[in-house]
């Protein structure tokens, strides 16, 4: 597998005008040279369109008339892609230079790995590194309360993600997708499910895709920044559609994905968190109420496309448990040969 091969940047905008110039820079000055990049605008009003129509040589870029949603924007720019690699990016991160090129090394250890993902370190919306580096994830992994959370989240980075591993999944604010892979999860030509119009869409995917036999491999030796504003402890600072949503695609992703022996393993941890999460609606959250309405809407959808999982399921039910424990999950992975390790620490940016 050659190293040249093509990888496609995917990036969806929606009023990113904070973020989206240093975020494409950083993509164009990356040491991998074959590159195209791809950007979907949600029909952005705060000067996004402005920036962006000064890349429209080096990228391209489609301007959507409605905002149609995270998930359904970036199936559109995976549509227009051509490369044997896809790179989800948020406009809120940026780049190290060697980040794409160490990407791709990792992820041609072997065939069955399906998403990469780097070591993601904390930056402020200012974009100015920071003098001590902070975790923002080292991968996702799943607690048996079926919460997904980022490994390593706001930790120092003292050097303890420092060795390839397999993980659950990947964040889509920066992960690498196999072509073939994305090709051969979707449902219903979708990746991105794009009920789920935003949020827990890459936990959603990370969960089929270990479903149907494919793996995600962390590197550490790819590193990027992010500006992350959705956190376990920020709730209430956050937009009240994006609440809704959270608590939608939660009973969704498991509608789609849950297998019974993995709900009789944590049905009691799973049942204590469905209370906190409908209590809270009840009582301090009314604006997600609208969120079981929807789960109710889409039920019917939901469950064709579990019959779909399901039918292709190549994992089994010990090694799905394997990932829900309370404490972050990983597993060695195949040391790199020394050709392919050597060429990934040249990269290192």
């Amino acid at each position: 597998m050659a190293l040249t091969e093509l990888v496609s940047v995917t990036l969806v905008t929606y009023n990113s005008g904070r973020f989206i110039k240093k975020c494409l820079e950083s993509v164009l000055a990356q040491k991998y040279a074959d590159l195209e990049v791809v950007v979907i605008d949600n029909a952005s009003t705060d000067g996004t369109i402005d920036i962006l129509e000064q890349f429209e040589d080096r990228c391209r870029i489609v301007y959507n008339d409605e905002n149609i949603g995270f998930a359904s924007a970036q199936n559109q720019a995976i549509a227009k892609s051509r490369g044997e690699w896809i790179l989800t990016l948020n406009p809120d991160v940026l780049l190290m230079p060697g980040f794409i090129q160490q990407l791709v090394e990792a992820g041609q250890i072997h065939p069955r790995i399906g998403a990469v993902c780097g070591k993601l370190l904390a930056i402020k919306s200012t974009f100015e590194l920071p003098d001590r580096p902070v975790i923002d994830s080292t991968g996702m992994y799943f607690t048996p309360m079926l919460r997904h959370l980022d490994r390593g989240s706001q930790l120092p980075d003292n050097g303890e993600y420092s060795n390839f591993e397999y993980v659950f999944g990947a964040t889509a604010a920066a992960a690498l997708y196999r072509r073939e892979m994305i090709e051969d999860v979707a449902i219903g030509g979708e990746f991105f499910d794009s009920e789920f119009f935003v949020y827990r869409e890459d936990a959603d995917v990370a969960w089929r895709h270990q479903l149907l036999g494919w793996r995600c491999l962390y590197t550490p030796y790819a590193r990027a920044y992010h500006v992350r504003n959705v956190l376990p402890g920020n709730r209430r600072a956050l937009p009240a559609e994006i609440n809704m949503h959270s608590v939608k695609n939660r009973f969704l992703m498991r509608v789609k994905n849950m297998t019974w022996d993995l709900y009789r393993r944590n049905w009691l941890s799973i049942t204590l968190r469905d209370l906190v999460v409908v209590g809270a609606c009840l009582v301090r959250e009314q604006t997600s109420l609208k969120a079981f309405w929807m789960v109710c809407r889409n039920w019917r959808g939901m469950l064709e496309k579990r019959a779909e999982i399901m039918k292709r399921r190549k994992a089994t039910d010990e090694y799905m448990a394997s990932w829900f424990r309370p404490q972050p999950v990983s597993r060695p992975a195949p040391k790199p040969s020394p050709r392919v390790l050597a060429r990934v620490r040249a990269a290192r940016g």
